[in-house]
């Protein structure tokens, strides 16, 4: 794998959706850029990379000192493996050092492919805090893509219990929900940004409280803190933006280059080139209030023209940054010898035949001044040892072209791919179609909703509700661990779960891969929930091997895909409910004076008037609703193991009835929505 040229530092990770933006990155300073290959991956609207077009991107990047992460994060279906594998063969062949993978499938088929090809989380994997970074690593990740809504001291704080590499975003746009587990685009508009095709529905102008455009967050930029990461010890620091233009990575790149070099930099020029009034630093500060909300103005688009044809000037032409080692031979009646060395590569050529000076003969400070001229290459020459003999002539042109000669065969020793083994997979799927009579199962949302119905072949509620009502414990329930549990909330769960397998608790509902581990630590049998966003075979068969019990497939993927799935264990889907869309940190419902007089349930409203319900969790974070509940209990759905009732906000008699209604197939009485279970998602 290509290592970052600035030891002790953390790379500078550019974004690269164009060719143009792919010479802007390396031009303007980057260390490592990352792009998309093929459809699966979560920008599907910016170039793509394939085929000789990735191979020379790589050949490039390489050449330059370069490291190249392709993105492969999306959500696959099961027909799509095949697809997957050949993309992931054609990554390993081209000579890519890292792939950045949100499903397991994927995993598990680059394991099978190229054992050599390093593995990255993605942030769609929604990994943010340390139980999270612990059970990639325990999957053979070797970098792990934090969440954004991270603070500093948070990501301290995982960095000191955590030993995969850490990668930070440190400037770029900010999603209003937690990456991986926002639903907004695929419910509104059947575009999901779990399979690259947001259409970034959250910019509109939704309101709350007042407020407009409730859920358009501005950048984040954290560049002035560039020190902080390099303290914490951060391996990656990463630039969001494979949609924007050239002139925005290289602005970008630019500025964190200059950080890292101990240069002022202009924050002007990054907002005139891209910003949403401004930028934020809400996240990293933990200062999460009204103030990190924006959208983008005129005023913004407009300035950027005036700041275009500088930023150009920051990638014209490679930087000769690149150190390298020559030694040469002049000697009289053979032919001239030059070797260079980077410290991996070691080349060799020859040229003229030097000849007896007529007039001023060859010094070391005369081959030097040729040697050294390596402009318009990525080298820049460090030491050069010379010998040669008395006497001797050979013009200035014979030595450039011998620079030349022997650099061109350096630049292709540094591109070539490493000689990589590389596997067939094997596309063979376990398991069989679930083929059985669906049980009842439901989702409290709290203890005010319970009701022990002996028609419920099991239920979850909160953890801490059942804490505090530990009547509600028996072999039918398990305790749903909150799909967001920062840093510091990390100790106190662990002992909430133990004290509950202490009082008989057996099973743990977990909707994000760190609670899997949570749970198994504290003695308790997994359960998957749709968080985890399983949509295909494959992935159940990783959970399987992961210890889960159970597995609810994602609400993306729909009824004759389900249908299809193969499993080894029980799988079950939600069939009535409000779906959570957005798990939000930064509470829209927030005021400029903070929480107060907020009843903990605000809503948003959208310019159709549809209102979206907020929930308000303990102040920690907060859940978007769907304006309407899903409700498919009258509709022919695939043979699982269980159907689940989502309850939310609904009070104990709402809560009843709906799980009356599930048991007997009655037609919804309600506005209702049949989500994505008929609908075809892009």
């Amino acid at each position: 794998m290509m290592k970052c040229r600035n030891t002790g530092n953390p790379e500078i990770l550019a974004p690269v959706g164009t060719e143009g933006s792919l010479e802007a990155a390396v031009y303007a300073g980057a260390d490592a850029v990352y792009f998309g290959a093929g459809a699966c991956n979560a920008r599907r609207n910016a170039g793509q990379f394939t085929g000789e077009k990735l191979t020379e991107a790589v050949r490039f990047c390489h050449a330059h000192g370069v490291s190249v992460h392709v993105t492969v994060n999306t959500l696959v279906r099961d027909e799509e493996r095949k697809d997957v594998a050949d993309t992931l063969t054609e990554i390993a062949a081209s000579g890519a050092d890292a792939i950045i993978v949100q499903d397991l499938t994927v995993m598990r088929l680059a394991k099978q492919i190229c054992p050599e090809l390093q593995l990255h989380g993605s942030t769609q994997m929604a990994v943010h805090n340390v139980a999270g970074v612990k059970m990639l690593e325990d999957l053979g990740f070797s970098r792990v893509v934090l969440a954004r809504e991270l603070s500093i001291d948070e990501i301290r704080t995982i960095r000191e219990q955590t030993h995969a590499e850490l990668e930070c975003f440190i400037h770029g746009a900010l999603c209003m929900s937690a990456s991986g587990i926002c639903y907004l685009s695929a419910m509104l508009g059947e575009r999901s940004g779990n399979r690259g095709m947001c259409a970034q529905p959250c910019r509109l102008p939704f309101v709350c409280n007042g407020a407009e455009y409730a859920l358009s967050l501005k950048d984040m930029s954290h560049i002035a803190h560039y020190g902080a990461y390099r303290e914490i010890g951060i391996t990656s620091l990463k630039i969001e933006g494979r949609l924007k233009s050239p002139e925005y990575v290289a602005a970008a790149v630019d500025a964190v280059r200059r950080v890292r070099d101990g240069e002022p930099y202009s924050e002007q020029i990054l907002r005139d080139v891209f910003s949403r009034g401004g930028f934020t630093e809400g996240y990293y500060s933990g200062k999460r209030n009204h103030t990190m909300f924006g959208v983008r103005t005129q005023d913004d688009a407009k300035r950027a023209q005036s700041v275009l044809s500088g930023i150009r000037e920051m990638y014209r032409g490679p930087r000769s940054n690149v150190p390298v080692s020559m030694h040469i031979r002049i000697a009289a009646g053979v032919p001239s010898e030059l070797t260079a060395d980077d410290g991996t590569h070691l080349v060799y050529a020859c040229g003229d035949v030097p000849e007896p000076a007529l007039h001023t003969a060859l010094t070391d400070a005369s081959v030097q001044k040729s040697l050294r001229k390596t402009g318009g290459t990525p080298f820049s020459v460090d030491t050069v040892q010379c010998e040669i003999g008395e006497g001797l002539m050979l013009p200035a042109a014979a030595l450039n072209a011998l620079r030349r000669k022997t650099l061109d065969l350096l630049y292709e020793a540094r591109a070539n791919a490493p000689d990589r083994a590389i596997f067939t997979p094997d596309l063979t799927i376990s398991g069989e179609p679930r083929n059985t009579a669906a049980k009842l199962c439901v989702r409290f949302a709290s203890y005010e909703q319970f009701t022990d119905d002996p028609s419920i072949a099991f239920y979850s509620l909160p953890v801490d509700a059942l804490s505090a009502h530990p009547e509600c414990i028996t072999e039918r329930a398990a305790g749903e661990i909150p799909i967001l549990v920062y840093p510091d909330e990390e100790p106190s769960m662990a002992e909430t779960l133990r004290d509950l397998r202490a009082r008989g608790l057996r099973y743990a509902l977990a909707e994000n891969i760190g609670a899997i581990r949570t749970a198994k630590a504290a003695g308790l049998i997994p359960i998957g929930g749709c968080g985890l966003n399983v949509t295909n075979s494959d992935a159940i068969e990783a959970y399987r091997e992961m210890g889960l019990a159970a597995l609810f497939v994602s609400f993306e993927l729909s009824a004759p895909k389900i249908r299809d799935l193969k499993s080894a264990v029980p799988l079950g889907m939600i069939v009535a409910g409000r779906l959570p869309l957005m798990q939000l940190r930064s509470c829209p419902a927030r005021s400029d004076k903070g929480c107060g007089g907020c009843s903990g349930r605000p809503v948003v409203t959208d310019r159709k008037n549809a209102v979206f319900p907020l929930v308000c969790r303990e102040r920690r974070y907060s859940t978007l609703l769907n304006s309407v509940p899903l409700y498919l209990c009258d509709k022919p759905l695939p043979p699982l193991d269980y159907y689940a009732v989502y309850l939310t906000i609904e009070s104990r008699d709402e809560a009843a009835g709906y799980i009356h209604s599930a048991l007997a197939g009655d037609p919804p009485d309600m506005p209702h929505t049949t989500g994505l279970a008929f609908r075809k998602l892009l």
